[in-house]
Order: structure tokens, then C-alpha cells, then sequence
């Protein structure tokens, strides 16, 4: 999970860094997929009962606006400027 919440992030810096606009996106989508991948894992911890209940909740609920947040940004990029 960690090596998850990292790698969000890490791809939206990386992605920034690039120097074409394709590029950027490309790297938000990586960024939105290694977000799914750790709503992913908050809901099978949930499924095994590993980690406190609460404390995955609130995760989840951070994971949501974050999810929200890189696809605002996609969307944003796809406008014409």
C-alpha cells in the first residue's frame, strides 16, 4: 500500500517535469491507476481484516479526493486552450 500512495505522487511530479503536455497526462493516468490500485488494496485488507477499520475508511476517503483531484486536472488538460 505504501509503495502505492508513494508512487502517486512521485508519477504527478515526474509527469510535470517532462517536456511535452502528452507526456504529463500520460503520467497522471499512471498517477490515477496506482491510485485504483491502492483502493484496491484498502478493500482487500478490509475483505482479510487486516488494519483497523477506521483507519482504512479514512484512507479510502483520502484515496476518493485524490482520485478526484488527478481527474480534474486530466480533464482540464484536454480542454483547449
Amino acid at each position: 500500500m505504501r509503495r502505492c500512495a508513494v508512487s502517486i505522487p512521485s508519477n504527478i511530479a515526474e509527469g510535470h517535469g517532462r517536456l511535452s503536455l502528452g507526456e504529463y497526462r500520460q503520467f497522471l493516468g499512471i498517477s490515477r491507476g496506482s491510485n485504483f490500485e491502492l483502493q484496491t488494496q484498502l478493500e482487500i485488507a478490509r475483505a482479510l481484516k487486516i488494519g483497523q477499520s477506521k483507519l482504512l475508511d479514512e484512507t479510502e476517503s483520502l484515496s476518493h479526493e485524490v482520485g478526484k483531484m488527478i481527474y480534474s486536472i486530466i480533464a482540464k488538460l484536454k480542454k483547449p486552450a
